[in-house]
């Protein structure tokens, strides 16, 4: 597993990006982690794992979702 980035959500959670491998499958990942009673991050089942087969058409589609958001 390889964390890329912790991007601050607020009120004690973050969205973190990260490669991770399931049954010999790479994925990238992109999950919800909240901070525990003891101060550490744990994950959530909020997220989605996006084969890396699927990366370039699901980059794609939120790069022409930009345009929408501004």
């Amino acid at each position: 597993m390889s964390v890329i980035r912790d991007i601050d959500k607020g009120k004690g959670e973050i969205i973190r990006v990260e490669i991770s491998e399931f049954k010999g499958n790479k994925y990238l990942n992109l999950r919800i982690w909240y901070t525990d009673s003891e101060g550490e991050y744990k994950p959530t089942q909020k997220g989605i794992a996006i084969p890396v087969g699927l990366y370039s058409e699901v980059k794609d589609a939120i790069l022409a979702a930009e345009s929408s958001l501004s």
